[in-house]
């Protein structure tokens, strides 16, 4: 795609777009604690491996659990409100890590996480209420350009803070900066100027979401399918490099395989958004989820460099496809009163494999490793078809269009 095609594409998206994503760019480089987390409690302050492990697997299920019930604080108090309540909460917990005894420990990082995954949950829901539908594809891409180009300076920047200043410095810039981020959201999101950004007042016979998400099949299924490619997905992360030790291939091939998944993001996952933004998007997702499947598939045919390399660039073309179009998806078939717990529903479920996917998947490798890769196949394959077959079938559910009657009909105002 020429460079003039990526600008067109991008006129679309709004200003509060652009100036969330510098946010979320910045937010992204200094948000780097978790990445070492785990290796500062074995490290700087003696927790057993087994200790570490519970600390940081209950952190992350506090992410979880804050990216699918953020939307509903927002839908209830307003998004701007919980984006800079939770990073004034993540912030100050990170600040206070340091501090900490060990019995905090299993408490603190918990609500930091937990705030944290509401941060994310109301970012999503931001963009899907300030963007009209037709350009969400584009503004959600930008959002997610904007977060992994700022995760590919963080972590490299904290292992420089570690060895020049040691644990202690990571956890002031990491918070600080989070505090910095809402000072700077609370300036570029202004509440009198954010109408749109706020939660929509719902009229009381106004169905719920599960109602709403009845009248919506297709999200349900894309729903379930990111559920399960999620699983599969981030395996990469968990037995993906115990497999690549297993067969001799050491955390220099490993390390490689997710610079060429981040590069290849950067280059690629926007143009690419701009450039499909008109086609069908379950068959676009479709086709991502597939191409993840297929991924596995090669490394099914056995593990070396040239099989991971090749199961790393399929999977990275299918991150690139599916993503974005399903985040938008599901906000352009959100109901306006429910648009943030919709986004929480999609944020919730897009990163349950950071719960699932190393328990389940190391389990079947210690069990049957030959069948982990094609059991991971055979899931993606099947979310794939499963999302194709509905995109052919024409069903998209319940179409903005659509609300717009349903709310005129209810007497819901969006805000």
């Amino acid at each position: 795609m020429s460079g003039g095609g990526l600008r067109r594409g991008l006129r679309d998206v709004p200003r509060t777009v652009w100036l969330l994503a510098a946010g979320q760019f910045f937010n992204m480089i200094v948000a780097f604690t978790f990445v070492y987390f785990f290796v500062y409690l074995t490290d700087e302050r003696g927790l057993s491996v087994a200790q570490a492990g519970v600390i940081s697997g209950i952190g992350g299920a506090g992410t979880v659990a804050g990216n699918f019930t953020g939307g509903w604080f927002g839908d209830r108090y307003g998004h701007r409100r919980v984006l800079l309540v939770g990073s004034l909460i993540s912030g100050v917990g990170v600040l206070a890590l340091p501090a900490l005894s060990v019995p905090p420990l299993y408490v603190v990082p918990v609500v930091s996480q937990y705030a944290a995954g509401c941060v994310r949950a109301a970012n999503a829901a931001l963009v899907a209420t300030v963007v009209p539908e037709g350009a969400r594809r584009q503004a959600f891409a930008v959002m997610r350009f904007a977060a992994n180009a700022g995760f590919t300076v963080g972590p490299p920047l904290g292992a420089l803070l570690i060895a020049q200043a040691g644990y202690g410095t990571l956890f002031v810039v990491d918070g600080v900066g989070t505090l910095i981020f809402a000072a700077y959201a609370a300036r570029v999101l202004p509440a009198r100027g954010a109408a749109r950004a706020a939660a929509p007042t719902e009229a009381p016979d106004a169905p719920g979401v599960l109602a709403c998400l009845r009248q919506r099949p297709t999200v349900v299924l894309l729903l379930a399918a990111i559920l399960v490619t999620d699983l599969v997905y981030r395996q990469q992360y968990s037995t993906l490099p115990a497999d690549l030790d297993h067969h001799g291939l050491d955390t220099g091939v490993y390390g490689w395989l997710l610079a060429i998944n981040g590069g290849l993001i950067l280059l690629l996952e926007l143009p690419v958004t701009v450039a499909l933004r008109g086609r069908a998007p379950l068959r676009i997702i479709g086709g991502g989820v597939l191409l993840v499947g297929a991924g596995y598939a090669v490394l099914a045919a056995g593990t070396g460099v040239g099989t991971a390399v090749a199961m790393m660039l399929l999977l990275t073309a299918g991150e690139v496809l599916y993503k974005t179009p399903a985040t938008a998806y599901v906000a352009d078939h959100a109901p306006a009163h429910a648009q943030g717990r919709f986004q929480s529903l999609y944020s919730g479920v897009s990163v349950s494999g950071v719960v699932l996917s190393a328990p389940l998947g190391g389990a079947l490798y210690t069990v049957a490793p030959g069948a982990l890769w094609p059991v991971c196949a055979g899931l993606a394959g099947l979310a794939g078809v499963l999302l194709l077959v509905a995109g052919r079938a024409g069903r998209p559910g319940v179409s903005r269009t659509e609300e717009v009657r349903s709310v005129r009909e209810t007497g819901t105002r969006t805000g």
